[in-house]
This record gives C-alpha cells, structure tokens and sequence, in this order.
C-alpha cells in the first residue's frame, strides 16, 4: 500500500498569474480607477459641444461627421473609466 501524497495548499486568492486583469485589453488603460467626478465632467462637455453644434449645424452632411467623432470621444472616455473598474 502507498502513502498519500499531501495536496499543495489551494491557491491564494486573486488573479491567476498569465490572467488579465479587467481593462488591460484596452490601449491605455491604467490600474488606476478613474475619479467619477472626472468622467462625468468630460462627458458633460461633449455633450455640450455635441448640442452646440446642432444649433451651427450645416447642410452639407461635415455635422453629421462632427457629431459621430464627438459621441465616439465620449464613448472613449466612458470606455477608459470601465476599464478601470474590477468586475468581481
């Protein structure tokens, strides 16, 4: 009859080494949470500068464009703050 061999201790817990962490997969993204405070501000200004534009807006379709490289500047910045945030 063998002799058990004793089982390692169950792993420490946290991210498994060769893990990503949530938000590593975004260019830039920093271990740092964003400041809420911050978010919100950047994003109110864009929303800001979006709705200014609707009242200078011109016919010939460059608003349209405008308007899309705004709303994707806010979804960068929304995007940027997730990523610091950890999903449990």
């Amino acid at each position: 009859m063998s002799t058990p061999t004793p089982h390692p201790p169950f792993p420490a817990p946290g991210p498994r080494p060769g893990m990503p962490l949530p938000g590593q997969h975004v260019p830039g993204a920093t271990q740092e949470f964003a400041d809420p405070a911050r978010v919100r501000a950047d994003v109110d200004a864009l929303l800001t500068e979006l709705s200014a534009g609707a009242r200078d807006s011109a016919s010939d379709g460059t608003d349209m464009v405008r308007r899309a490289r705004i709303l994707e500047q806010a979804h960068e910045v929304l995007v940027q703050a997730l990523a610091t945030v950890d999903k449990i």
